[in-house]
């Protein structure tokens, strides 16, 4: 087992790079594997081109596990993924004509064989990532939307845009790392305006909700003016749904997340100093938030032209 090496990318296959990291040496893992049938690098040990999505589950769940062992008992790993559609065979003439090899490397769709699923179903993949990581010792702490108000536009006519996906935010023990306060978002005008106010033991909020066994802070019985400005709460815990737009990359890569989505988990599930693994780095977005955030970074990619772009991308050079 070699010593573990920070700020550095290793450019080989996740699951073998992995096996050769010191167990619980790092701090976080944050990740956007490739999803299931959407793309076709051309590489023989690609993820995401598998025969069926149970091969693929099945293929990242063993990644993950070894990713498990890597991180420290009170690390956290915040997942990306999306869903697919059971293909409907061959596009045909209808491929796009800015892409004609298909808009995702290929004619036909290999997401056909999903056993059980018929043609134009959702195949469910986020949900059964996360199931079979659970089982596999995981624990499964959020399920956090990534709403995009920018998203990339769909020709259908007989279902809604997709304008979000999953992050997962998953743990190694019940204990873990969470700065709350890092990512903590302001409360809204009218919640202060309501702190400001009294209130009556004449409303139903006054006792216990059925089911919550405690009253909230924001309902306590209280006389006008209980909150003045040096008591008033000017935060709230961040919600799980996160309003974080696609931005503009220059680059060769198809699927750079935005910063700012790296950059909360990141804040969020990493301690100032600690060691963020990327084990799908693609363009480097990962390694370059925890660079600008006073973190260590490990990067694999089986790619080699995106480990030049993510050389690149951290170290400040054009690509």
């Amino acid at each position: 087992m070699k010593e573990l090496t920070t700020d550095c990318i290793i450019n080989r296959d996740a699951l073998y790079a992995l096996r050769e990291l010191p167990s619980e040496s790092v701090h976080c893992a944050v990740t956007s594997p490739p999803y299931y049938a959407l793309r076709d690098y051309g590489l023989d040990a690609q993820i995401g081109r598998e025969d069926t999505p149970e091969q693929y589950i099945e293929k990242l769940t063993e990644v993950f596990r070894e990713l498990r062992r890597v991180l420290r008992p009170d690390g956290t790993f915040w997942l990306n993924i999306a869903d697919t559609y059971c293909g409907t065979g061959s596009k045909g003439s209808s491929t796009d004509p800015k892409n004609p090899k298909g808009r995702n490397g290929q004619s036909v769709s290999i997401a056909r064989k999903a056993a059980g699923i018929k043609q134009k179903d959702l195949i469910g993949i986020p949900w059964l990532l996360a199931f079979s990581l659970r089982s596999d010792g995981w624990y499964l702490r959020s399920d956090i939307i990534w709403q995009k108000a920018n998203p990339m536009p769909e020709s259908c006519k007989d279902r809604p845009t997709r304008c979000y996906e999953h992050i997962f935010l998953l743990t190694k023990s019940k204990h873990y790392y969470y700065d709350a306060a890092a990512i903590a978002e302001p409360i809204a005008p009218n919640t202060a305006a309501r702190y400001r106010l009294g209130r009556s033991t004449n409303t139903k909020y006054a006792g216990e909700v059925p089911g919550q066994g405690k009253i909230q802070g924001l309902n306590r019985v209280r006389s006008v003016g209980y909150y003045d400005d040096a008591l008033m709460p000017t935060t709230r815990n961040k919600r799980d749904v996160w309003l974080i737009n696609t931005v503009p990359y220059k680059g060769a890569h198809f699927a750079a997340f935005p910063p700012k989505l790296a950059e909360t988990c990141i804040l969020a599930g990493c301690p100032r100093g600690g060691v963020v693994l990327d084990p799908f780095f693609g363009s480097g977005t990962t390694g370059k938030a925890a660079k600008d955030l006073d973190r260590h970074y490990i990067g694999i990619e089986l790619n080699a032209e995106y480990c030049a772009l993510a050389r690149a991308r951290i170290g400040g050079v054009k690509p």
